[in-house]
């Protein structure tokens, strides 16, 4: 059956596919880091200290990974990301004296070097197997790959919760170092060599995008996630755990309910938006949703500071903040790829990427800084700063023509 497929269909489920895996290890990652190391007393600003390198490298290695991907073909990129992150797993299979926040934040950095290597390529692959006069087409299959790595993202929060409880660290990141190897094996032999070169090799200089609307888009980008990581990073897990007493496979599994709703939700933006209406989203559809998710974090961020219903709140309002989230991310994420230029996609995917991975690495330090000095309601707050931020910014977006596929 696989091989009656189309070619591009084919090259699609594949990238999928190593996108899944991927993404499964680095939210298990995610979560075995931030629990071990607060039971092993770190302070919540410490722990934050361990994703600096992962976050900052994100940054690099978008702008870096779009150029080498236009230069050398996307699976190549796509690949050298999975081998990186078998790699730092490896890394952190070392005895628990080993394990230094020096020798954690390296292995992080060479994480989020693997982590936006393999994002970007796979976003950067879609522009390339569908036809530019079919928008819908390819706002739906951008929001299935986007919806569906969020989803098992979730899957993983809560894999490195049970793992952690069942196997301990070491096992669990060599267990997920094995799996990643029989992946990048796959991938070795079914990626076609060509996909997302440029037909003209770009020079460096040409990392930086020189499009208004990309870079518009982009800075919403970095706010919005800026806002999201802000509470959810650090600060979640860590308030669930010392001020509810949940245990880690709580922890764990309510967050990975989280990011599963999360990609649930935007797997069906297109619907939300009114792609079966013969729709697809511009400027004008970010703006709102933008606002929109702005004014629901200032009521959960009100909530919580005057302890109203403190469980309640956490747990069914960031619900709604994730629905929202979700459609924002998703209309963002088609945006990059319609805005996008053909030849060499990657260059602009990578530029934007580079600022979704600056707001997280804002967010991130943001969240243990901000949740150590003065709680979750805080983090909150600022959190629904930046969004104010995003809506500010999403005015700007261009309106497009209505495309239809």
């Amino acid at each position: 059956m696989f091989a009656n497929l189309s070619k591009s269909v084919r090259q699609y489920m594949l990238v999928t596919f190593n996108y899944w895996n991927f993404t499964v290890t680095d939210g298990a990652l995610r979560m075995l880091v931030v629990l071990y190391f607060h039971d092993l007393g770190y302070s919540t600003l410490e722990i934050a200290s361990l994703f600096l390198f992962y976050e900052f490298f994100g940054v690099v290695t978008n702008l870096v990974g779009g150029w080498l991907g236009a230069r050398l073909g996307l699976n190549k990129t796509m690949n050298l990301g999975l081998a990186m992150q078998i790699a730092a797993l490896a890394m952190l299979a070392v005895p628990a004296a080993w394990l230094t926040i020096p020798w954690v934040m390296l292995a992080q950095a060479m994480s989020g070097i693997a982590k936006d290597l393999n994002k970007m390529s796979a976003k950067s692959s879609i522009k390339t197997l569908v036809p530019d006069d079919q928008q819908g087409a390819l706002y739906k299959w951008v929001a299935i790959l986007t919806g569906s790595k969020n989803a098992l993202k979730g899957v993983g929060f809560f894999v490195g919760g049970l793992l952690l409880s069942l196997v301990g660290f070491k096992a669990a990141v060599l267990l997920m170092a094995g799996v990643l190897t029989l992946v990048l094996i796959g991938s070795l032999l079914g990626l076609e060599s060509d996909m997302g070169k440029a037909k003209v090799k770009p020079k460096f200089s040409q990392i930086f995008s020189k499009s208004e609307s990309i870079n518009i888009l982009s800075a919403a980008r970095m706010f919005l996630f800026g806002a999201r990581d802000v509470w959810f990073v650090i600060a979640l897990p860590i308030y669930l755990g010392s001020t509810f007493g949940w245990p880690h496979l709580w922890v764990g599994g309510f967050l990975a309910l989280w990011v599963i709703a999360y990609g649930f939700v935007q797997g069906l933006a297109p619907k939300i938006t009114g792609k079966a209406q013969g729709r697809v989203p511009d400027g004008g559809a970010a703006l709102f949703w933008a606002g929109l998710l702005a004014l629901i974090t200032a009521g959960i961020a009100y909530a919580v500071q005057i302890g109203w219903q403190p469980q309640l709140v956490i747990v069914a309002g960031l619900m709604i903040f994730g629905t929202v989230f979700a459609v924002n991310s998703s209309l963002h994420s088609y945006l990059i790829v319609s805005y996008a230029k053909g030849d060499g996609v990657s260059l602009d995917v990578g530029f934007y990427y580079m600022a979704n991975a600056m707001g997280r690495l804002i967010g991130t330090v943001l969240s243990g800084w901000v949740f150590q000095l003065a709680g979750l309601s805080a983090c909150l707050w600022v959190s629904f700063a930046f969004l104010a931020i995003t809506t500010l910014i999403s005015i700007k977006l261009p309106k497009l023509e209505q495309a239809t596929n």
